[in-house]
C-alpha cells in the first residue's frame, strides 16, 4: 500500500497532502489545481491588486467593490471553484493585534463575496498577521505591499 501522504487521488502527480485541488487534475505550479482561464486570472489579479482597507480597519474601501464584484461573478458562474483568502499585515503595531486584523480583513472579504451570492461553503479564510511578508518591512512602499489579502482560486 502507498503511504497516505504520497497518495495522488486525481493522478496529477501532486501528493494529496500538498494538493489544493485533490479531486481535480492540475499542475505542479498551481499546487495541483488546473490552470485558470484568462478571464479568471484577470478577475483574480484585479481583485487582489485593487483590494484596499481603511487604515487599521477591516472595512473594505469602496473603490475595491467593482473588482470584488467581478470575482464574485466568476465564482458564481463557475460552481466548481473555491476560494481561499489569506490576510497579511505589515510589522507596525503589536503582533497579536496584527494577527487579529489580518484575520478580520480576510473574513471581511469573505463576507463581502458571500453577500454578492457566493456560497459560504466555497470560501475559506485565515490570517497570518506580519509573519509572511512579501518584502522586508524597511519602507512605506514595502509595508503597503505587505498589507494584503492573497486570493487562491481552486477547483474541487
Amino acid at each position: 500500500a502507498r503511504c497516505r501522504h504520497l497518495r495522488r487521488a486525481d493522478g496529477d502527480g501532486v501528493p494529496d497532502v500538498d494538493d489544493l485541488c485533490p479531486k481535480t487534475p492540475g499542475v505542479q505550479e498551481l499546487r495541483g489545481c488546473p490552470s485558470l482561464k484568462p478571464e479568471e486570472k484577470e478577475a483574480l489579479k484585479n481583485a487582489f491588486d485593487n483590494l484596499l482597507f481603511e487604515t487599521g480597519s477591516d472595512v473594505i474601501v469602496e473603490t475595491s467593490y467593482p473588482s470584488l464584484n467581478a470575482l464574485a461573478r466568476i465564482m458564481i458562474n463557475n460552481p466548481a471553484t473555491k476560494l481561499h483568502l489569506e490576510g497579511h499585515t505589515d510589522d507596525v503595531g503589536e503582533d497579536q493585534a496584527n494577527l487579529l486584523l489580518s484575520r478580520k480583513r480576510a473574513a471581511s472579504t469573505e463576507l463581502y463575496l458571500e453577500n454578492k451570492g457566493v456560497q459560504h461553503s466555497r470560501i475559506t479564510s485565515d490570517g497570518y498577521g506580519e509573519s509572511k511578508p512579501k518584502l522586508p518591512n524597511l519602507s512605506d512602499g514595502n509595508r503597503k505591499i505587505n498589507r494584503r489579502v492573497e486570493m487562491i482560486l481552486a477547483y474541487e
